[in-house]
């Protein structure tokens, strides 16, 4: 096979084994080539475009090291959840390999978002894909697929994506409105990742109990939708107590 190394899509990259030239193609003899082995990292990051994988801008920052996380790992109340949340980034190749993921609940400020872009910059850092979304961001997104010039094709698309990614993270679960076609809309894709053992990031909210905010979340999402996230991701780790953002604000004061 003759070696085109300027017609692929991702050839002004730079290989990251520093074999090839960037096509993800190493050139032998009489002009043939054969695959380098970033070309297949190359196409999974092309098949996975289309979806938000940014983190925020107030995010960016997030550490274990730094406040609010630091302080949440001095915390008598919080610290076993930092700590089940470093355990799962240390071994983030492992968990996302055999698809297991995280679920924080907790009540309003606690910390949920931040530890979930946590975990979803360091999955990032290491090169994994991922997908970053405010629920009611996600469910627009899909109707969105339904205004396109060929709507099947489009939701298909983006649907593919969602399921492909290494990680996908959606953020404050149970906020949308609840109807019959968001219930389908979270069972399907929930479902397609448990069936293809890929790992998935959530958070949800609750007021002080794990297993009543697991109850009402089965009410707005679905039953199914729930038994599926604990076999992704285990048993929610609870996040109670006063609101951070609160306290922060109070200081500053």
């Amino acid at each position: 096979m003759a070696a085109r190394p300027r017609s692929e899509p991702f050839a002004e990259r730079a290989c990251p084994y520093g074999v090839c030239d960037g096509s993800g193609w190493i050139l032998g003899p009489e002009d043939t080539a054969r695959e380098c082995e970033c070309r297949e990292e190359r196409l999974k990051r092309g098949r996975v475009r289309g979806v938000a994988s940014a983190i925020p801008p107030r995010y960016r920052g997030v550490s274990l090291d730094r406040p609010p996380v630091s302080d949440m790992r001095r915390d008598l109340t919080t610290r076993h959840v930092i700590g089940a949340v470093e355990d799962y980034i240390g071994k983030l190749d492992a968990n996302l390999a055999e698809g297991r993921g995280l679920w924080l609940m907790g009540n309003t400020g606690t910390g949920k978002t931040t530890l979930g872009m946590l975990v979803a910059k360091a999955a990032l850092a290491a090169g994994k894909s991922v997908a970053v979304y405010f629920t009611p961001k996600l469910l627009t997104r899909i109707r969105q697929t339904y205004q396109a010039t060929d709507s099947e094709d489009a939701y298909d698309a983006f649907f593919r994506r969602l399921t492909s990614v290494d990680l996908l993270y959606i953020d404050d679960l149970g906020s949308e409105r609840h109807t019959d076609w968001v219930v389908e809309q979270l069972y399907a894709l929930v479902n397609e990742r448990y069936e293809n053992r890929r790992s998935m990031l959530v958070t949800s909210n609750a007021d002080q109990d794990v297993e009543e905010g697991r109850r009402r979340l089965g009410e707005q999402i679905g039953a199914r939708t729930v038994s599926r996230l604990i076999e992704i991701c285990d048993d929610p780790l609870p996040l109670f107590g006063a609101d951070r953002r609160e306290q922060a604000r109070a200081v500053d004061a």
